[in-house]
């Protein structure tokens, strides 16, 4: 079982790869749905955190992005990219640094809000700051994270105290999020819910450009409502990122196939404990992360599905299913895995939740014909 691992000689483990070509399809497969929708992709970049990632997501152009934490604008930004969205409602204490990063890099930052209050506070910030942003009030579609109720008074009330900061702030236009969508596995409910998702986010464009508010862009994302939403009209851009690897709570949910992930960890055998059986690997909670988002639909995922580090197919149903800080835990079913998987062999864990097992690594190991090319490095921090 330990397999020609030539292709990882020399890497220290635990360690993040990414499949180029997997990559790759998963890439161009979105671009070809955002265009046959008539959207514009503005890919969320949250959790690749990586500008060779995001010159594959968007076809090495330098289109619009979407971030989640300010150091990643400061780092697209200083990129080359000039069309940054951070998604999270923006707290007036950091628009200081969001203006240094406009100024040193000539990037337009979009902010979000979705309170009047906090609306009238990044006013009065940007004003005394002498900065310029642009705005998007985020609608809530029915997850109840954050979002003001669509086609409202209230909505109107924030896009009434974005226009009284003017020309510090801009109304740019309306945002939503379903991250309800994975509350299902089939695809029925996840269009319908998209459907809600674009009509909230429609409606509420509409709702204010009667009120004299101009709503240029209606911004909708999420992947699995992007994949199986009927159609998009009305909306203008779309933000998705977890596409770009996917992972078992993908997977689970049936939005891709066991070839569309394109990371795993590369993780080594470190001990064979006999009261269980069991394997112990050096992948542990911070290497694979301790969410475990696919067990809802795959109760048998674990903290990832244990797999061939060469051909990445599963070791018939291994997963580390127990978690310490550097330990992952993999109950086999008899002793005889422990001369198949001796002390010292390399398996390669397909994450359960791509997004909090990337966030642990600083770079990924790039997998392109059976062979480790390259590395690309990841910003982190906030």
């Amino acid at each position: 079982m330990t397999g020609q691992t030539y292709m990882f000689d020399g890497l220290d483990t635990p360690r993040l790869i990414l499949d180029a070509a997997r990559l790759d399809r998963n890439a161009e497969r979105m671009r070809v749905r955002c265009a046959n929708l008539g959207v514009t992709l503005r890919p969320h970049l949250k959790t690749a955190k990586s500008v060779d990632v995001a010159r594959v997501a968007a076809g090495d152009e330098q289109g619009p992005i979407t971030v989640s934490t300010l150091a990643e604008a400061e780092y697209f930004a200083a990129a080359g990219w000039r069309d940054i969205l951070y998604s999270t409602a923006i707290a007036p204490a950091k628009l200081a640094r969001a203006d240094r990063i406009q100024r040193d890099t000539d990037a337009r930052l979009l902010f979000v809000v979705d309170d009047k209050d906090a609306a009238v506070l990044i006013g009065q910030a940007a004003a005394a700051l002498d900065a310029r942003f642009g705005v998007l009030i985020e609608v809530d579609c029915g997850e109840h994270r954050s979002g003001v109720e669509p086609a409202s008074p209230a909505l109107l009330g924030v896009a009434d105290a974005i226009a009284a900061a003017a020309p510090y702030l801009e109304l740019a236009g309306i945002l939503s999020h379903a991250g309800h969508s994975y509350a299902f596995a089939e695809p029925e409910p996840v269009r319908a819910l998209a459907e809600v998702e674009r009509l909230a986010a429609v409606s509420s464009a509409d709702y204010l450009r009667e009120r004299g508010h101009p709503c240029p862009i209606v911004s909708i994302g999420s992947t699995p409502t992007v994949l199986f939403a009927g159609h998009l009209d009305g909306v203008t851009e779309v933000r998705a990122g977890i596409y770009l690897f996917h992972d078992l709570a993908q997977l689970s949910r049936g939005v891709c196939t066991p070839e569309d992930i394109a990371v795993s960890v590369l993780a080594t055998v470190i001990g064979h404990q006999h009261n269980g059986p069991s394997l112990i690997l050096d992948a542990g909670a911070l290497a694979l992360s301790k969410d475990v988002g696919a067990n809802r639909f795959m109760p048998e995922a674990g903290y990832g599905l244990v797999c061939d580090p060469v051909t990445l197919e599963p070791l018939a149903s291994l997963a580390v299913t127990v978690v310490h800080q550097e330990h992952g835990n993999v109950p086999v079913p008899d002793e005889s895995w422990f001369d198949r998987l001796p002390i010292g062999s390399l398996v390669r864990v397909l994450p359960n939740h791509a997004c909090l097992t990337c966030a642990a690594y600083a770079s990924y190991d790039v997998l392109r014909d059976g062979q480790i090319t390259e590395q690309w490095p990841r910003t982190g921090g906030w």
